[in-house]
């Protein structure tokens, strides 16, 4: 897929530099925000963020056929040849086979991974287009089944957490800190839920205590699936 990309040549397929908007000599950390920013205007398109993704990986190929075949920066090269003179105790080191190759792939500078949002407070982002459509009649759906199939309240809970794991996770969240929210909406519904059904516990109403219960965590949860990010 990223084979034989050249941001100064002519190649087939669209230039991958152009589609995360940056040049081509921008540094990896440039690289890497260029790629989030991108994703972050996709929304749930999925062919669009394949096609960001697919970018991303065609200029790290690009950079590492750089490295490999010597076309290094000078501030690369400086740091190239004090980090060999470090581990080798400044011994001369040869240019050719395996041992140089292996130099060269261990002093590629890989990114680190970028977290979408705080690790501890995610974005609160309303989702948009077609997924906004589905996560409201999903919830519609849900709430319809609480109130007349009071039996589905436990299943109505599990797929409501589940539902929120998943669209933190598409939306670019990672899994940890995704799981984290779920759990926690849930907990904090249920408490909400338990503090409601013993103020309206005797009034009369044809709700049971079981729905109040369980009304404050899925509406939590549907509240979720739509702005976290």
């Amino acid at each position: 897929m990223a084979a034989g990309l050249n941001p100064g040549g002519d190649t087939d397929g669209p230039d991958p530099y152009q589609q995360l908007q940056i040049r081509s000599d921008a540094s990896f950390d440039d690289v890497q925000r260029a790629r989030d920013r991108v994703l972050k205007t996709c929304g749930d398109d999925a062919v669009a963020r394949a096609k960001v993704e697919a970018a991303y990986d065609a200029v790290l190929m690009d950079r590492l056929r750089d490295r490999q075949s010597g076309r290094l920066s000078a501030e690369a090269a400086t740091a190239s040849r004090v980090e060999r003179q470090q581990s080798e105790g400044g011994s001369v080191q040869t240019t050719d086979g395996p041992a140089a190759l292996l130099t060269r792939i261990r002093n590629l500078s890989i990114p680190a991974p970028s977290f979408k949002g705080s690790a501890i407070v995610p974005d609160l982002t309303l989702v948009e287009g077609q997924g906004l459509v589905v996560r409201l009649s999903l919830g519609a759906l849900a709430l319809l089944l609480l109130l007349f199939a009071p039996q589905t309240i436990e299943l109505l809970l599990a797929l409501g957490t589940i539902g929120l794991f998943i669209s933190q996770i598409r939306r670019g969240r990672r899994p940890l800190g995704s799981l984290g929210w779920s759990v926690l909406l849930l907990i904090l519904g249920l408490v909400i839920g338990a503090l409601l059904s013993v103020a309206v516990a005797g009034s009369g109403l044809p709700v049971t205590l079981e729905q109040w219960q369980a009304l404050p965590a899925l509406l939590l949860l549907f509240a979720g699936t739509l702005l976290l990010a």
